[in-house]
């Protein structure tokens, strides 16, 4: 398994690496398989991501605004291998809960995750990178062995990805943050390289 994943500090996004201009994303860090770690835009993760073929990368998002950056990234790699991007919509333990209870309409959430969808779309288009989209409970009353972290790899093992790219949220109070409960899961369990941002 490999891992790309976020350290403190400053790094450029990949919109602002082709620009030449620093961006207010922390420095991201690969760790591969070959047991070396290098630092995103580097020499040696140059040569690393040059061995990589790619034909879809995966990206979970759950509406937040750091997975919004996640699908930056994701749209970034794809274009750079000419590569389509998979978006998963994960609904936490919030959502889940407050359809199945009636305080959360079904309609509400299909707005929301259509309007976020809308987003990853422009991003694609900036980039003219192919992207799809699905939704996927990250949780269940019903299932206890259902996890977010298990729902993005499923969903990466059942289209073939070859990359996955999450997004690192920080810990906060905030319920809605279920990709934080996802990455750690990814990074350790993935069979594909993962980008954590």
């Amino acid at each position: 398994m490999s891992a790309i994943q976020r350290t403190t500090g400053e790094n450029t996004s990949p919109k602002a690496t082709t620009e030449g201009k620093k961006a207010e994303h922390a420095t991201v860090l690969l760790a591969h398989a070959g047991g070396g770690e290098c630092f995103w835009g580097s020499p040696e993760t140059s040569a690393y991501m040059a061995e990589l073929e790619c034909d879809l990368v995966v990206v979970p998002v759950d509406g937040s605004e750091e997975s919004a950056t996640a699908v930056e990234y994701a749209v970034a790699i794809a274009d750079r291998y000419d590569a389509t991007v998979h978006a998963v919509y994960v609904l936490g333990e919030t959502v889940v809960r407050g359809m199945e209870s009636g305080a959360i309409e079904s309609t509400d959430v299909a707005d929301d995750t259509e309007s976020f969808g809308n987003l990853i779309a422009d991003i694609a288009a900036d980039y003219g990178v192919p992207v799809s989209t699905s939704i996927a409970q990250g949780f269940s009353t019903t299932v206890k062995t259902l996890h977010p972290g298990g729902v993005v790899l499923d969903t990466a093992e059942a289209i073939g990805a070859d990359f996955i790219v999450i997004p690192r949220e920080p810990a906060t109070d905030a319920e809605g943050d279920v990709l934080e409960k996802a990455a750690e899961y990814v990074l350790l369990y993935a069979s594909q390289p993962v980008l954590s941002v």
